[in-house]
């Protein structure tokens, strides 16, 4: 079995890109020299950027990528197996679509939580949707995916084709 196929960074190599590509901030374009504060606040963004390199900033301080579900992908000689926990979340609320050589899953989070007792009313909700982009290995057979949604947890399968194996040959130097 070939292991290089199931290295994460092969799947996700399309997600990191498109990551990569973001446009840079305003602050990080047009320094703000004539306000203090704002001087200052972009200086602590640059720490905290060096400090955290490797890292996604965001997943730490509670920005975009929260809502960004943990990816387990798993490979047999005979299929590979992709579950996303996706808790909070109604199948009809998930969308998967094959889109060239990316398994593309996308979903919206939505969530409403009311709290009444006498002389207090409270509503909190939270919604936010996120996207998963997997690179699929040419093995893959993408006429046979399949997916499975219970309890929360998204399985998609899909068939791995047989590849022919060729044999070692010498090929002498002349």
């Amino acid at each position: 079995m070939d292991m290089t196929k199931l290295n994460p960074w092969n799947w996700l190599k399309k997600e990191e890109e498109q990551e990569q590509s973001m446009p840079a901030r305003t602050s990080e374009v047009e320094p703000h020299t004539s306000n203090p504060l704002k001087s200052l606040h972009d200086e602590v963004d640059r720490l905290f950027d060096s400090a955290f390199r490797g890292f996604n900033r965001h997943s730490f301080f509670g920005g975009s990528d929260v809502f960004k579900p943990k990816v387990d992908i798993v490979g047999s000689e005979k299929d590979y197996t992709v579950t996303v926990e996706l808790p909070g979340i109604d199948e009809q609320d998930v969308k998967i679509d094959l889109m060239g050589n990316n398994l593309v899953i996308k979903g919206e989070k939505k969530q409403e939580e009311k709290t009444e007792e006498e002389g207090y009313y409270r509503v909190e909700r939270r919604y936010g949707s996120f996207q998963r982009v997997l690179d699929l290995p040419d093995d893959a057979d993408r006429e046979g995916v399949k997916a499975n949604f219970k309890n929360g947890i998204l399985t998609v399968t899909m068939p791995r084709l047989k590849v022919e194996h060729h044999e070692k040959k010498s090929i002498p130097i002349e």
